[in-house]
């Protein structure tokens, strides 16, 4: 039996998940692996307050650079969150030649080249399963199991937060800032929850996806991204009434050679198994050349899910540390190119929902054909007008005439 030392970096919601899921099934790990996977060191500024979890008060530290740097600790988890101070410590280990287990979307979002050089460079690992979806192995689909597949698309919805919202409002027909608020208390939503209503965690999560989908390091600055901020019960209920549910949706779509990716609040039909992702849940349907449609689906995020995530990334890597096996697949394929070539945000081909609050649905009739978008059907009782396919650009355009006209994306998922 092997024993795998582990230093974990940030004692919060989801280290403290760690601990506990190594503490209560570690001896299982060790059954099916052959390694045993020990608590080494925590590091976190407040060692303090209980975490509901108990450790040996020998094992915490405020001091992250004693962990990275001691030489008994085997692999590194880095759980600080945010980009400045994490990027150090994971630089910092992967150069002592340790591998590195994150859930840090954003700092893979922002900084994910500079990393993947690093793993490649030092030959140690650095692994990331809890950095998309939580609990769902996702990323592990499309490294494993889908490695034989051209990806053609992708449909996610990866925040909890969002889709806990959604949800409510059209069971509930309450507005969308009560239900925040709601959120808020029940720990959904961070405050201020600007990360998670504004599209930018799903946007981290988008480039990651289509990073490992698509082989190179794909840059914030290419996905197209709006959030639910503001989103009205009425047209939560008008795309009810029309067949639609409307969801937060990462879009990832390879055409002519080019990659699509924008993160928008979309109409999407009742009858697509997406549309039935309900509450906090995630889930992320994928299509491939020679597979067809699949679908992944679980807690996209919470202590025990992530924690779930972060713990197969470091048994992973242990077996992966014992064998001399380096940087791992994962980190190949994400460099497989220097660049991607993008649809930019203008040139996107989409559906959409058109609601005119002063009803004056043949004026606007007008100024759409006028951009050379055509009508797929009118809805006179509610004043909505749904849209052929078109450039976003035409969009833009007719909507500077439209005034206050709400629109939003309808997304046919195949």
């Amino acid at each position: 039996m092997k024993e795998v030392k582990i230093g974990i970096l940030g004692f919060g919601t989801v280290g403290a998940g760690v601990v506990e899921g190594i503490l209560k099934n570690g001896e299982l790990m060790a059954q099916r692996s052959g390694i045993l996977p020990i608590i080494g060191k925590i590091a976190d500024l407040d060692i303090e307050s209980d975490r509901g979890v108990e450790v040996d008060a020998s094992l915490l530290t405020t001091d992250a650079l004693s962990v990275i740097n001691d030489s008994d600790i085997d692999v590194i988890v880095e759980l600080v969150g945010g980009v400045t101070v994490a990027k150090e410590f994971v630089l910092r280990a992967l150069r002592n030649g340790k591998p590195v287990v994150t859930a840090n979307k954003a700092l893979l979002a922002e900084a994910g080249r500079e990393l993947f050089e690093a793993s490649v460079k030092s030959g140690a690992g650095l692994y990331f399963e809890a950095s998309v979806a939580g609990g769902i192995p996702v990323l592990r689909a499309l490294r494993d199991g889908l490695v034989g597949n051209r990806i053609q698309c992708m449909y996610g919805i990866l925040n909890g937060t969002c889709n806990y919202i959604l949800t409510r409002m059209e069971r509930e027909g309450l507005p969308f800032d009560e239900i925040l608020a709601d959120a808020q208390k029940l720990g959904y939503a961070e405050t201020p929850p600007d990360l998670d209503i504004d599209g930018i965690d799903t946007a981290h999560k988008t480039v990651i996806l289509a990073s490992m989908a698509y082989g190179a390091p794909v840059p914030m600055s290419v996905v197209a991204s709006t959030g639910i901020r503001g989103l009205s019960g009425e047209e939560i209920a008008n795309a009810d009434a029309l067949g639609y549910r409307i969801k937060l949706l990462s879009i990832i779509k390879e055409g002519a050679g080019k990659i699509e990716l924008s993160v928008e609040p979309a109409l999407v039909p009742k009858t697509h198994m997406i549309a039935l992702v309900n509450d906090s849940f995630n889930a992320v349907f994928v299509k491939g050349d020679i597979v067809g449609d699949t679908m992944y689906y679980g807690r996209g995020a919470g202590r025990l899910p992530t924690a779930s995530a972060v713990i197969g990334d470091i048994m992973e890597a242990a077996v992966d540390r014992l064998h001399g096996v380096g940087s791992p697949v994962g980190i190949t394929m994400m460099l497989q190119r220097d660049t991607l070539e993008y649809c930019a945000a203008e040139e996107i081909e989409k559906r959409c929902y058109i609601r005119l609050p002063q009803g004056d649905l043949a004026a606007a009739q007008d100024v759409l054909a006028t951009q050379g978008i055509g009508i797929a059907s009118v809805e006179e009782s509610i004043s909505v007008i749904l849209t052929q396919p078109a450039r976003e650009a035409a969009f833009v355009s007719a909507a500077a005439e439209l005034g206050d006209a709400v629109r939003l994306r309808i997304e046919d998922v195949p």
